[in-house]
């Protein structure tokens, strides 16, 4: 039996260290790289989003106050009702636009509601139609109409435009922020480098409406992305304070995106809790298909991205 050398013995070791030094397994960019491209996918969102039509199913469970009706004999009588929880879902058309009158640029969403708790109000065919009119309407009256007729379908808390907060991550929107590493994790099978964030000014924070008054309030929470290429995979905020009654508010919502056929971030689902005093008040989850491009006019139509085994084998 020969004897291998040293030199021999040691030349793999030295290759497979040597390779793990040109081609690290897990290597990540520096953290202004990885900002970079946040800021990037989030402008790349707000350019592109508007574009776009899905569904958006909605399921709300709100913790309800006791039924009046309350036996007045027996030993029912003595029992104190519990509150109760009402489940509702409802499904919508679902797209993005901007107010035309307003300073701002910010996209908000827009809904035409398909069904409640599985009851049809319209065709989808129908919610695009009103949704498109909606959208390219110079009539911003139009638009908070459908806000309002999304409320009236027994929603108690309402929870809109987290699904936007990507654009919060834009570069003048970074420059209002405090942004610090916080560890790793995981989310399905990408390894995700962890960003807690801070707004320092309320100026573009969340929009809240309590009766007749309008608040903005600055957001906190952490941001996940991908590690080895700085892409966004989900977002968290939160936000508490007293209301006027001297309750304890508190808002919390997480917010998955994925990266469409189409090149550009889409959410896939936000999960939103709001808290009274620590109690779970109420809970959304809103889920989104994936989303669709159409042509800009009142006629929405789809622009699919062919499957590659479709078409037709190129020229040489």
């Amino acid at each position: 039996m020969k004897e291998m050398s040293t030199a021999s013995r040691l030349a793999p070791a030295l290759g497979v260290l040597l390779g793990a030094v040109l081609f690290p397994a897990t290597a990540q960019p520096p953290l202004p790289e990885i900002l970079s491209r946040v800021a990037e996918e989030a402008e790349t969102f707000q350019q592109n989003a508007p574009k776009t039509l899905t569904q958006e199913t909605l399921v709300q469970r709100a913790s309800m106050p006791p039924s009046r009706f309350r036996p007045r004999v027996g030993k029912a009588a003595t029992v104190v009702p519990k509150a109760r929880v009402q489940t509702r879902e409802i499904v919508s058309e679902y797209s993005l636009g901007t107010l035309r009158d307003s300073e701002s640029s910010n996209l908000i969403e827009f809904r035409q509601v398909v069904s409640v708790d599985g009851r049809p109000l319209q065709s989808a065919e129908a919610a695009r139609h009103a949704l498109s009119l909606g959208v390219h309407s110079s009539d911003d009256r139009l638009r908070k109409r459908m806000l309002e007729d999304f409320a009236r379908h027994g929603l108690v808390d309402i929870a809109t435009d987290y699904a936007t907060i990507i654009l919060a991550f834009t570069r003048r929107g970074q420059a209002e922020m405090r942004i610090a590493p916080a560890g790793e994790d995981r989310i399905g099978p990408d390894e995700a480098l962890l960003l807690n964030w801070q707004q320092t000014s309320s100026a573009e924070g969340a929009l809240e409406f309590h009766g007749r008054q309008v608040a903005r309030r600055a957001l906190q929470g952490t941001l996940w992305v991908r590690r080895s290429d700085g892409l966004p995979l989900r977002v968290s905020a939160w936000l508490e304070h007293p209301d006027p009654a001297k309750h304890i508010i508190c808002d919390e919502a997480t917010i998955d995106y994925v990266l469409s056929t189409h090149g550009f971030l889409t959410p896939v689902s936000v999960l939103h809790r709001h808290y009274v005093d620590k109690q779970l008040v109420t809970e959304n989850l809103y889920r989104y298909e994936p989303f669709k491009m159409f042509a800009a006019d009142a006629d929405i139509k789809f622009t699919e991205v062919p499957d590659p085994a479709t078409l037709p084998p190129a020229k040489k």
